[in-house]
């Protein structure tokens, strides 16, 4: 009874503060103490200069090998890809004529790796799981952003030449990518950086996950859930049970173990991203439905992602 107990505070204390931190932004935001305005230049500061600085020197200040970890980012890609293919497949299948597929899709695999995983692998590691995590998250990335172009665009050769244009664009232009690319190079290269940068980036590293989750939970509408809810539930379920349940047990029959079975856990039980939002309305799909996939993916996660916690805990795989 005592180490069950044991495990339980140990999935708390990962998943805990983040629940903390949303059920915070959502008061915040009803309160009137944050709106509409601070949530969108917040998250766009986050996105843009915080979270790239947390990233870039997670990487620099990194003691960990991170070359070695070229095998789990290879295998990070290739089960996503083909989680991504099954469940296109499965979406199809179960939703023949829906015209919302590609959004039911996008919410089905992207994970909120960059904010919500971050924040799990931090709680659970510290530093050391965040380096480790920046480069997963780099890979994810690029990868979340193809896929959703892929599944979101209409068919058509004018369309796939629109659809190559916006995976360019959101590649080249990914705040978050160049970061963890210039913080790979100067690691790699041992380039010095002054300790008065350092400092100053550390300023705005500590602001990254307090900042993104009070944002997220100020953006939640838990109202908004009423509409399309067996296509939001479907791929609330691709997202948080069999995203995780695939990803998780391909990775254990690799032999991982530890943090690096963990790191992949963590990520892909990571709920909806907010991204999706933004690259469903870009490409002229139901955006609504999208918002309302992020908010039951977000809220469901803190029960799913602590009971997955728990299970490998128990078993003492991580």
């Amino acid at each position: 009874m005592e180490m069950i107990i044991e495990q339980l505070l140990f999935s708390a204390s990962i998943t805990g503060p983040i629940c903390l931190m949303l059920a915070l932004g959502v008061l915040l935001k009803r309160t009137q103490i944050i709106n509409e305005n601070f949530i969108d230049v917040a998250s766009k500061l986050v996105f843009n200069v915080t979270l790239p600085a947390l990233l870039f020197l997670s990487i620099i200040s990194s003691n960990h090998d991170l070359a070695s970890s070229a095998p789990l980012i290879v295998y990070g890609l290739a089960a996503n890809l083909l989680f991504f293919i099954l469940s296109t497949y499965a979406t199809r299948r179960l939703f023949p004529k829906h015209k919302d597929q590609g959004v039911i899709i996008q919410g089905g695999f992207r994970a909120n790796t960059a904010i919500i995983g971050l924040a799990y692998v931090s709680n659970a590691y510290g530093s050391s799981g965040v380096a480790l995590a920046a480069v997963y998250v780099a890979s994810m990335t690029l990868l979340y952003n193809i896929q959703a172009v892929i599944c979101l665009s209409p068919k058509g050769e004018e369309s796939s030449q629109r659809a190559f244009g916006v995976i360019i664009k959101t590649i080249t232009k990914n705040p978050l990518i160049i970061a963890i690319m210039v913080g790979m190079l100067f690691y790699l290269l041992a380039i010095p950086v002054p300790k008065m940068v350092l400092d100053a980036g550390q300023y705005f590293a500590n602001m990254t996950l307090p900042l993104a989750l009070l944002c997220t939970g100020g953006s939640l509408d838990i109202g908004s859930l009423k509409h399309e809810k067996h296509s939001t539930w479907f791929s609330t379920s691709l997202k948080l049970i069999f995203a995780p349940l695939f990803i998780t047990i391909g990775a254990l029959l690799l032999g991982y173990r530890g943090i690096e079975l963990a790191l992949v856990f963590l990520m892909s039980s990571a709920p909806t991203a907010a991204a999706s939002y933004v690259m469903a309305r870009a490409m002229g799909g139901n955006a609504p439905l999208a918002a309302n996939i992020i908010a039951l993916t977000t809220v469901c996660s803190l029960v799913t992602c602590t009971l997955g916690i728990f299970i490998l805990s128990a078993l003492r795989l991580i």
